[in-house]
C-alpha cells in the first residue's frame, strides 16, 4: 500500500485532483470531511471546541455555527486554538481508516486530501516539544507527498466563486471574501516552501484538461510504487 498526502491552500483545486485519482482507483479520504463528522454534537471535539470558544459558536439546535468559529478562529487569530483540538482527532482518524483499507486492499493507494498537513505537523511538533515527548512527523504518515498549487489570485478568485455559488454579489460583499481568503491563505506556510519538502507539484492555473493530464501522468508512477 502507498500512503499518499495531498494538500495545497484554499482555492489550489487539491478537491478536484483528489476526485481525477479517485476515478483512476485510489482511495481518498477527505480530511474536512473528517472534521465535519468530529465536529458534530455528541462528540468530543465538538465538547473541547465549545469548552474552549464558548456558547456563541453553538447554533440553536446543538451544532456548530461553523462560519461564527471559522470568523473567531481567523479574525481573532486562534486558528492553532481550534486545530489543537481538531487536528489530533482527524489525524487519529485517517490512521484507523487507513489501517483498515491495508488489511483489505494491501496494494491501494490511499490519497490523504488536506489542506494543513504541514502545518499539523508543525502545531503538533511544537505541542509536544513542549511537553518534552519528541515532535510528530508528518513524513512517518505519508510515503509521498503531492502539493497542488496555483497563483495566489486565482485561488482567492475561486474560493470567492465557490463562496458565492451561481449567483451574482455585490461588490462589498464579495471584497469582504477575497479579504477572508487572503486573511487564511496567509495562516498557511507558504507554497514555495511546501514543494521543497514534496514529492511531486502539481500547477492548477490553466484548463481542467492541464490538471488532468499531470493526474494521468503521475498514476501509474503511484501505482507502481504500491505494488
Amino acid at each position: 500500500m502507498l500512503r499518499v498526502g495531498l494538500t495545497g491552500g484554499l482555492g489550489s483545486g487539491k478537491s478536484t485532483v483528489a476526485e481525477l485519482f479517485r476515478a483512476h482507483g485510489a482511495k481518498v479520504l477527505h480530511s474536512d470531511a473528517m472534521g465535519r463528522a468530529l465536529m458534530e454534537p455528541g462528540e468530543p471535539v465538538h465538547a473541547q471546541i465549545v469548552a474552549r470558544f464558548g456558547s456563541e459558536v453553538v447554533l440553536a439546535d446543538g451544532r456548530l455555527d461553523r462560519s461564527a468559529l471559522a470568523r473567531i478562529a481567523f479574525a481573532e487569530g486562534r486558528v492553532e486554538e481550534l486545530n489543537a483540538i481538531v487536528h489530533p482527532a482527524v489525524i487519529a482518524r485517517q490512521r484507523e481508516l487507513i489501517e483498515d483499507i491495508a488489511r483489505r486492499h494491501p496494494a491501494a493507494v490511499v490519497i490523504v486530501e488536506s489542506a494543513l498537513i504541514f502545518e499539523a505537523a508543525q502545531g503538533e511538533a511544537a505541542r509536544e516539544e513542549a511537553t518534552h515527548d519528541g515532535a510528530a512527523d508528518w513524513r512517518e504518515r505519508f510515503d509521498r507527498m503531492i502539493l497542488v498549487t496555483a497563483p495566489e489570485e486565482m485561488k482567492i478568485a475561486r474560493f470567492v466563486r465557490r463562496s458565492a455559488g451561481d449567483g451574482e454579489i455585490p461588490e462589498a460583499q464579495r471584497a469582504e471574501l477575497e479579504a477572508e481568503a487572503a486573511r487564511r491563505l496567509a495562516q498557511l506556510i507558504p507554497d514555495e516552501q511546501k514543494a521543497a519538502a514534496c514529492d511531486y507539484v502539481l500547477t492548477n492555473d490553466g484548463a481542467i484538461t492541464e490538471l488532468e493530464w499531470q493526474v494521468d501522468q503521475l498514476w501509474p508512477i503511484l501505482r507502481s510504487a504500491a505494488r
